[in-house]
């Protein structure tokens, strides 16, 4: 599902889904050009990440992505597994609990997200609370490379 054709939804159809096994993201190559620009934007230029020779002659064999590049990338893969909520109007990142980077990612490893619906809540007239379980793969991999409860605020707008 890419952005241009997510599916739409009602709350309450969403809401039965709540505890199954959700949707998986596309998958996303993520090369050194991404790690290396997400080094300079955030000043987190640490060897492991930024330089191939010297990130060789570690255990890791080659450099690896931040963690919080990673959990950045969420949003893009959100993009092509979550529906839309019919007669939202406007969403915001509400937060995370339980951020875990369980198995390094290697540069010029695929990664995909299954985001499973943990929960909808509604603090607030008009504004809901959709929570989920996001795990991050690696393609061939067993472990993931992110774990995460995620909380995203949805506007409704009736």
């Amino acid at each position: 599902m890419t952005e241009r054709t997510r599916q739409t939804i009602t709350i309450d159809e969403y809401r039965k889904s709540i505890g199954a096994c959700g949707n998986s993201s596309e998958w996303l190559l993520v090369t050194q050009a991404m790690i290396d620009e997400f080094a300079s934007i955030t000043g987190d230029d640490a060897f492991i990440h930024v330089d191939p020779v010297r990130a060789a002659k570690t255990h890791f064999g080659g450099t690896i992505a931040h963690g919080l590049l990673t959990l950045s990338l969420l949003t893009k893969l959100m993009h092509t597994a979550v529906p839309v909520i019919e007669g939202t109007k406007m969403g915001i990142n509400y937060g995370f609990d339980r951020v875990r980077f369980v198995t390094p990612l290697p540069v010029n490893s695929r990664i995909r997200a299954r985001f499973d619906l943990a929960e909808i809540s509604e603090p607030k007239p008009r504004f809901i609370l959709v929570t989920y379980m996001v795990s991050v793969e690696i393609k061939n991999q067993q472990r993931p490379t992110l774990v995460a409860r995620w909380m995203l605020g949805r506007w409704l707008s009736k």
